[in-house]
């Protein structure tokens, strides 16, 4: 058995039953992972990476999956021979799993410590009171500061990093030789993923532990990857060592993953350009309400004296961790929550206007989202979601109106003939563009995207960030861009401000600030990033 592999996956090919036909989606997949071996499956959305990765525990739905051909061995055992009885016992026990987005992982009407002492009474037997000392050395493991003291907590009282590690504490619990880890660090700030990273690869060695990392983020994979299989199509393009594929790698479709990094270069404020945005001593404090009467004992001073100006034409990058103040910032500069201090645009104190004349000047002023799948209405067609604006403002009539959503689509580089269907027959690239027509149709002077490429694929991201630079040189657009990712801050922003608990830790042009950064924190992040 020692020669074994802990995960051996051979000629696997699998498909979806679609009425009569059945889709195939991997094809005649193969490779295997050692005890204390680390292997990267990468590649862009849609590539099968983790189809092939939920199949190695039966966790896809059959029917509509079907195994059309190959096996899965666990320690030389068949999982696709294997019956729902062992299924079950090796699921948390032999093999771990920590999935992409740990809110939808972890059940938000129980604590902590109810939903990680469950996985121990299932597979240990173990009662709640036994539990407690295995979680809290657990919780400790992972770093929970506190731990004790949060045990009884819920999911919402945690920041997106610490939900990551409680969803790695419960993916370890009971020792599995196998972890499966599908994109864990893909909405995460650089600083949080770095400690993700290194906190699996400190318990992968602890523990011998085998682990099949899903990534379409090479850098990270770099860090992490004993082994690379990079697939395209569902087919298995290339595999080697981490230090061979990324210093020669053999397959085109390997070379462009590989070369789709952001540009390495500064960009430059336009010379004489106008005053757009300017805050002066910008406040936005939430209230602590405590008590019967709801006596405010406190705040939460989440934009606390930010002071900054961006000129038409220009980019200004907000960076820092989750809960640093960056989107409370925008909200505040659309009006769309309360603040106190300066805050004009175009010359006009936006505390001062009327609702009627903050209505009016919003067309100025565009937002693009984060989510390219949550921030598009999925009962709307995609006409419907670009015009939207247009028809709340009472723009022109419905053959004018028709004419600019045409003329949006085609500035985004999308076919004007897709109109007429659905945000979800859409990739998420595709869909990030028609967010980005929705913002464009209004003619706006200045666009504030939030995270607008952090789950697009290093591809997808690389054509974005391209559209967004030739939509600024096109239409002289201003942007804010929020961003943990401090590579595509650089490709696109000519100035760049660096947030923490609410406070501006650094700000000034991008060369400067990323060549000669003055602030500890300001230096820890751009180590952590390049």
């Amino acid at each position: 058995m020692a020669d074994v592999a802990t995960l051996s996956i051979n000629n696997l090919s699998i498909g979806f039953r679609q009425g009569e036909q059945v889709r195939q989606v991997v094809h005649e997949v193969n490779f295997a992972i050692n005890q204390g071996e680390t292997l990267a499956l990468v590649g862009e959305s849609g590539s099968g990476k983790s189809v092939t990765a939920m199949s190695v525990l039966r966790l896809l739905a059959e029917p509509p999956a079907q195994y059309l051909s190959g096996d899965i061995l666990l320690d030389g055992e068949s999982v696709l021979s294997a019956k729902q009885s062992q299924l079950r016992k090796w699921r948390g026990n032999k093999v771990g799993v920590i999935f992409q987005e740990p809110m939808m992982s972890l059940n938000p009407l129980h604590t902590i410590e109810r939903q990680l002492s469950e996985t121990l009474a299932i597979h240990q037997g173990l009662s709640l009171k036994q539990s407690r000392p295995v979680i809290l050395d657990w919780l400790n493991k992972v770093g929970i500061r506190n731990a004790e003291s949060r045990m009884t907590d819920y999911p919402h009282q945690f920041s997106g990093g610490e939900k990551q590690r409680i969803m790695i504490a419960m993916a370890l619990i009971n020792t599995p030789k196998l972890l499966i880890a599908d994109e864990p660090t893909t909405a995460l700030d650089v600083t949080v993923q770095a400690q993700i990273l290194q906190l699996i690869k400190k318990l992968k060695a602890e523990m011998n532990m085998a682990v099949l990392f899903i990534s379409h983020d090479l850098a990270v994979v770099r860090q992490v990857a004993d082994k690379v299989a990079v697939m395209e199509h569902g087919h298995i393009v290339e595999q080697g060592d981490s230090e061979q594929v990324f210093t020669n790698p053999q397959h085109p479709y390997t070379v462009k993953l590989i070369n789709a990094e952001p540009p390495d270069r500064f960009c430059s404020t336009p010379e004489n350009a106008d005053l757009l945005v300017k805050a002066d001593k910008l406040k936005v404090w939430f209230p602590i309400e405590r008590g019967l009467l709801r006596r405010v004992v406190g705040h939460v001073k989440a934009v606390d004296q930010i002071d900054f100006e961006i000129k038409q034409g220009s980019a200004l990058g907000v960076v820092g961790e989750s809960g640093s103040g960056k989107t409370t910032l925008s909200k505040a500069l659309l009006r769309l929550i309360e603040s106190e201090g300066g805050l004009s645009f175009a010359g006009k104190d936006l505390n001062k206007l009327s609702k009627a004349d903050l209505v009016s000047l919003r067309r100025d002023m565009q937002f693009v989202f984060q989510d390219p799948y949550g921030s598009l209405s999925p009962r709307m067609l995609v006409s419907e979601i670009i015009g939207e604006g247009l028809e709340i403002n009472n723009l022109g009539d419905a053959q004018w109106r028709e004419l600019q959503i045409i003329e949006a689509m085609q500035a985004v580089e999308l076919d004007p003939d897709i109109r007429h269907r659905y945000p979800h027959e859409f990739s998420g690239g595709q869909r990030q563009r028609i967010a980005l027509a929705r913002a464009l149709v209004m003619k706006p002077k200045f666009i504030i995207l939030d995270e607008p490429t952090s789950s697009l694929d290093r591809t997808v991201q690389f054509q974005v960030l391209q559209l967004l630079k030739r939509l600024q040189h096109e239409f002289n657009l201003t942007y804010l861009f929020i961003s943990h990712d401090l590579k595509v801050v650089k490709a696109l922003c000519d100035q760049v401000l660096v947030m923490r608990a609410g406070k501006v830790v650094e700000c000034g042009s991008c060369e400067r600030v990323f060549n000669a950064p003055e602030q500890d924190y300001t230096k820890q992040l751009i180590a952590t990033a390049f």
